[in-house]
């Protein structure tokens, strides 16, 4: 593994801001068996769809996502999820953030946590302007701060006059820019991030990474999901590997992240 300078320090741990407990995330999903292409089949798909006496054919199958996680996150930590994919980590983001009911477990968390990622909920038949009222809003600014914030909202999200435009007409980069931007409006207690770092040109990189040091020297907490052990590894001090939703390790982000590349190798 190619050596990368790490630009956060260990630091002395703060108080904690997050408490994770043995949560667990499950969730049920719906699976159909793959008929034919005859005419009787597709008659008998049709009078299924419109018939609602007649029972939907398939099986229900429970997902355990996210099975028995703990942590304690604390002030001026940055953390970083990583796994492969499927391994739980953006639906516990999710969970942890509010956003996602846990079946088992408890999660304590002090001040306010803003999540953010490339399918972070704004509304996209509103023009970026609309969404960017909204967002700070549900951020708890008042409409005078939001207008005082909406020049800088929008130079750091660098979509210029598309802020006019609705969103749907963005790209993914566009949209991941500005729910950023809007998130980190006021800076959070808690900021996690969803692969948003990884869109976006190299000035906008660097203007988040500037973002989540503003949070961590405001004694805040980051938790951040990357496929990039580069991103992890810059931005991070500290990760936590999950697999099949457990933590493998949790540890120095240096170790675990050549830990976790390692065994990636030995599976291939």
């Amino acid at each position: 593994m190619a050596e990368t300078e790490v630009v956060f320090a260990p630091r002395p741990k703060g108080p904690p801001t997050m408490i994770v407990d043995d949560v667990h995330v499950r969730y049920r999903v719906f699976g159909g068996r793959r008929v034919g292409a005859t005419r009787e089949h597709r008659q008998g798909i049709y009078q299924r769809l419109f018939d609602r006496t007649t029972r939907t054919v398939g099986a229900m199958k429970e997902v355990h996502a996210v099975r028995g996680v703990s942590f304690v996150a604390h002030e001026g930590e940055s953390i970083g999820i990583i796994g492969r994919n499927g391994a739980g980590k953006s639906t516990l983001l999710r969970a942890i953030a509010g956003l996602l009911p846990y079946s088992e477990g408890a999660v304590y968390a002090k001040g306010q946590c803003a999540l953010l990622g490339v399918n972070a909920a704004l509304l996209p038949r509103l023009t970026g302007d609309r969404n960017i009222l909204l967002g700070g809003l549900a951020l708890g600014m008042s409409p005078a701060e939001i207008r005082e914030k909406f020049d800088e909202i929008v130079e750091f999200s660098g979509i210029g006059e598309f802020v006019y435009l609705p969103m749907k007409a963005y790209s993914s980069g566009m949209g991941a820019r500005l729910r950023f931007a809007i998130a980190t409006a006021r800076v959070p207690d808690i900021l996690m991030i969803d692969e948003a770092l990884s869109t976006g040109d190299e000035a906008f990189r660097r203007r988040s990474q500037d973002k989540v040091m503003e949070v961590k020297e405001q004694a805040g907490t980051v938790f951040l999901v990357s496929h990039s052990a580069t991103t992890v590894l810059t931005m991070c001090e500290r990760a936590i590997w999950l697999e099949k939703g457990q933590v493998v390790q949790d540890g120095p982000a240096d170790e675990i992240v050549a830990a976790y590349q390692e065994a990636m190798q030995k599976s291939k």
